[in-house]
């Protein structure tokens, strides 16, 4: 339901990581990227609500979480007060995706051969 959440507010240019995220994938214009970034979200979001799409809504947050990480390298200054320890909210925002990786890996546990 939060990458639903998370994603439709990008989609929708409402979310306040859209600054972060225009910055960090700074090769394509934000009107491109941020929505595109929301609907692999809300994507992700529906398919690991629906059990026989748990498979790929695992997938296709494998290739969305190493990009959460970037804007810590790319963009220190502002994920960082004190690096490498003292977070900004965004830094925050960013490195509460290791409990969505944990998460991920229960469910991943969870889904039958």
């Amino acid at each position: 339901v939060i990458f639903i959440w998370f994603g439709g507010l990008k989609v929708l240019n409402l979310s306040p990581a859209y600054d972060l995220v225009a910055a960090t994938v700074y090769w394509l214009t934000p009107e491109v990227i941020v929505p595109l970034v929301g609907l692999w979200e809300v994507a992700i979001g529906i398919a690991l609500l629906y059990p026989p799409l748990t498979r790929i809504g695992l997938i296709l947050l494998a290739g969305q979480m190493p990009a959460t990480f970037m804007p810590l390298v790319l963009l220190p200054e502002v994920c960082f007060t004190i690096a490498p320890i003292g977070l900004t909210l965004e830094g925050q925002y960013i490195i509460k995706n290791l409990a969505v990786i944990a998460s991920a890996f229960i469910i991943a546990g969870s889904v039958k051969k």
